[in-house]
């Protein structure tokens, strides 16, 4: 499954990496990706991606920032984590494949597990970056199982950090 995202008007078979839009922790986290790693990817908030298309549930994104590679591969957590930095190339490849080398990736899974428990608590967290259910927030509806859906089209969509998100895009 190849899965079409636009960047800046031109579509790209770019991975995407998935995070909680809700989350001041996780977004301050994107946002230090974004300017400093570099990833080769699309960032998109999941609150606003047509999840059944990408073959992950609500529950899962919620849990665990996602690496979903155009091809449909999914990586949860630390390992989408690496995935991001082996992408961003220089030396944050070596640390990507650091990160997936046992015993070093079964650390990385239980710190970043630790980190995604007690993230409501870290600076730029608020009570929306608790995981698990939020009270009053609307649940997920898919627009549809076509791909183009995830282009930002349809009724949930908004731009994702690389486009015009003002909340999010910092210096850039």
């Amino acid at each position: 499954m190849n899965l079409p995202h636009r960047t800046e008007g031109r579509l790209q078979n770019l991975a995407l990496l998935l995070y909680d839009g809700d989350c001041g922790f996780c977004a301050r986290s994107v946002q230090f990706i974004k300017r400093y790693v570099q990833p080769k990817c699309t960032f998109l908030a999941w609150q606003f991606t047509d999840l059944t298309a990408l073959g992950v549930t609500e529950q899962r994104a919620q849990r665990e920032m996602l690496w979903i590679t155009p091809a449909g591969t999914v990586y949860g957590g630390s390992r989408a984590l690496a995935k991001a930095l082996l992408s961003a190339g220089r030396g944050w490849r070596i640390l990507g494949a650091l990160l997936l080398t046992l015993p070093v990736r079964w650390l990385s899974q239980g710190v970043y597990r630790l980190i995604a428990n007690i993230r409501h608590s870290l600076p730029g967290g608020t009570a929306a970056c608790s995981v698990g259910a939020r009270p009053g927030r609307p649940t997920q509806t898919p627009h549809s199982s076509d791909p183009s859906s995830l282009l930002g089209h349809g009724p949930r969509a908004r731009p994702s950090c690389r486009d015009s998100s003002p909340s999010l895009r910092g210096g850039d």
